[in-house]
């Protein structure tokens, strides 16, 4: 195949990989305005007409749990797939050269869908730590918040130092370089695309999953919060200056949450 018509599938691969990212996440978000907007005039619990929390039998309990596990996922796709697109783009056209010139939307997806994985168990980790929160009390069944400010404080000051931290720092740096990922854990075939993407969702995860308990401080599906959330990750991730952006924003995270606790136990 000619170099000419490997540019061409290349460009095509680049618009189509590109678009089906970007339809994915659009949705997400238009997903979760829909339900923000719903549950804006009555305060009810998102999702899609959770069920409360106090369960009356275990199918209650699970109908909780799954809905809460959409809401969770579908907010980790809008999140988190953004900064994650230079990642598949990459690997999408790796994938077209290393299959000389064939179809590579296979492989692609796979990684795509192993990435998101991840941030799927994480969901559900997080739908079942909402579901005992709001059962044990310590978190309000209607904006899914901490009600306790010194829990809100030490979870920011948690977040706030991690930012400084090795293990931060290395995840990120392999978020924020692709090629050089890509060239380190390279596999072929689709078992290689479902080992990268789960190895890339991992290392984000790393990255990023203190910044996403932070939702607990602010309330789970406040769309302010959660578009900031994102914004930061995205800026972290693909600006020149992200680490410092992390940094800051550590450094600032740590002060709001030391003057949560700190002046909780002044008034105290």
């Amino acid at each position: 195949m000619s170099d000419w018509a490997v540019d061409r599938l290349l460009l095509r691969d680049r618009w189509i990989v590109g678009g089906s990212v970007s339809a994915i996440t659009a949705l997400a978000w238009l997903w979760l305005w829909r339900e923000w907007a719903a549950m804006a005039p009555d305060m009810s619990m998102p999702g899609m007409e959770m069920p409360s929390a106090e369960m009356a039998s275990p199918s209650d309990a699970v109908a909780y749990l799954a809905s809460a596990f959409v809401m969770w996922f579908l907010m980790m796709v809008a999140m988190m797939l953004p900064s994650a697109t230079p990642m598949i783009m990459l690997y999408g056209g790796l994938a077209r050269g290393a299959r000389d010139g064939q179809a590579i939307f296979a492989p692609t997806s796979i990684f795509a869908g192993a990435y998101l994985a991840v941030w799927g168990g994480f969901s559900a980790l997080a739908a079942l730590a909402q579901w005992l929160l709001v059962q044990s009390g310590a978190v309000s069944e209607i904006n899914l918040a901490f009600g306790n400010q010194r829990v809100c404080g030490a979870l920011l000051i948690a977040a706030g130092l991690y930012q400084a931290t090795p293990l931060k720092r290395a995840c990120l740096q392999n978020c924020r370089s692709p090629m050089s990922f890509l060239m380190r854990f390279w596999r072929p075939g689709w078992a290689g695309a479902a080992r990268l993407g789960l190895t890339h969702g991992i290392y984000c995860l790393g990255c990023c999953a203190l910044l996403m308990a932070l939702l607990f401080v602010f309330g789970v599906m406040n769309l302010v919060w959660v578009a900031a959330l994102a914004l930061f990750v995205l800026a972290e991730k693909v600006l020149p200056i992200g680490p410092r952006v992390g940094v800051a924003a550590g450094v600032v995270s740590t002060l709001i949450g030391l003057v949560m606790v700190v002046g909780v136990r002044l008034l105290v």
